[in-house]
């Protein structure tokens, strides 16, 4: 039986495990999918060799980023990109060969295209984890224009939350969540950006799926804005990663 599984932590709400568990189940493939939730990157060799053959990996927060320095090879998108969420593991000679790739990109990028109106040219990209590292890259590709916000900026192409106003969320029609706020258990997070300043031009964009009506959704909607979560594009990249892990 073929193994798979997710690298992450923490990772009681994962999606990936109930997906897959479903597909092999419907498709009737006998593979298992596992949750290697870790606390610390540096027992990743040793889960690794605890579980000898696994032939491919799904990485979440935090190690989107991290997981480089484990990889023999990595896909040149993503590196481009910085961030990898995909690892295809081959074993020779009983050693592990992993091929790193990001199917993020993907994902976000045609769970988004049919939501785009000709108003969406900029974005503020909340977060600068892994996840909006392959958020970003998608709106270079898509010609669209950005800003990420953060706590702490760095760099000219950075904004603090404190620093958005009703002139900046004007400019911006597109926001993208990359942040963990709002996701379950808890809902009642959201960025700290001015909401009301939101119209029906706007589109807000939620990486979270847990819950489906995230508060940072809501607070959206609640002035006309068009909102979306990330469902679709788990759904589209997890399947490109099923891709990667049968190459």
């Amino acid at each position: 039986m073929k193994t798979f599984g997710l690298l992450g932590y923490p990772l009681s709400q994962s999606f990936s495990q109930k997906y897959f568990t479903g597909k092999f189940d419907r498709e009737n493939i006998d593979a298992r999918f596992l949750n290697f939730e870790l606390p610390d990157i540096s027992e990743f060799l040793a889960m690794l060799e605890h579980h000898a053959y696994i032939a491919g990996l799904s990485v979440t927060i935090p190690y989107k980023e991290q997981i480089f320095n484990f990889l023999d090879e990595v896909d040149s998108q993503a590196r481009e990109i910085g961030a990898v969420n995909c690892v295809r593991i081959h074993w020779v000679d009983k050693k592990p060969f992993l091929k790193g790739y990001n199917t993020d990109l993907l994902g976000f990028t045609n769970s988004l295209k049919p939501l785009l109106g000709p108003q969406h040219t900029k974005a503020l990209v909340l977060g600068t984890g892994g996840a909006a590292k392959a958020v970003a890259h998608a709106l270079r590709l898509l010609g669209i224009s950005f800003r990420y916000v953060s706590r702490q900026p760095q760099g000219t192409n950075h904004v603090s939350y404190a620093d958005i106003d009703e002139a900046i969320m004007e400019e911006y029609k597109l926001i993208v969540n990359c942040t963990p706020l709002g996701m379950f258990p808890k809902v009642d997070n959201c960025p700290d950006i001015p909401y009301q300043f939101a119209t029906s031009d706007h589109l807000f964009y939620d990486l979270t799926y847990n819950p489906e009506n995230t508060l940072f959704m809501q607070n959206g909607a609640k002035y006309g804005a068009v909102t979306k979560n990330g469902l679709e594009m788990l759904h589209l990249q997890a399947e490109a990663a099923w891709k990667h892990w049968n190459e």
